[in-house]
């Protein structure tokens, strides 16, 4: 499954991995961020916390790791972490998913001109 066209074109954020590793692509408002991944390579996340997210695999596999326990998530499933949990995560290549975040500037948008 390929995310739309029209979604390629929604801002990419500036997020700790090169684009040819994973895409970030996502909608901002006051109140939160959503984010459409789409890894082109495994990637592994350290352990970290952050305000709440909740997303869903579309496509792939996510490994989280959340509070101490571990757990595959695969198409269709979903997860949540509530805000100040330490999590961390291993999504293998070709995964596609939707985290949506508490913080609206859990990342910040890249500069459209690079």
């Amino acid at each position: 499954m390929n995310f739309p066209d029209f979604m390629k074109n929604f801002p990419l954020l500036d997020i700790p991995f090169p684009k040819e590793v994973v895409e970030a692509h996502a909608i901002r408002s006051d109140n939160g961020l959503v984010v459409f991944f789409d890894f082109h390579q495994d990637v592994e996340l350290p352990a970290h916390s952050h305000e709440g997210q909740w997303g869903t695999c579309f496509e792939g596999e996510v490994e989280l790791t959340i509070d101490g326990r571990t757990h595959s998530y695969g198409p269709g499933e979903t997860w949540n972490i509530p805000s100040g949990v330490v999590h961390s995560a291993r999504i293998k290549a070709g995964t596609k998913a939707m985290d949506v975040f508490e913080e609206p500037d859990r990342y910040p948008v890249q500069d459209q001109k690079q």
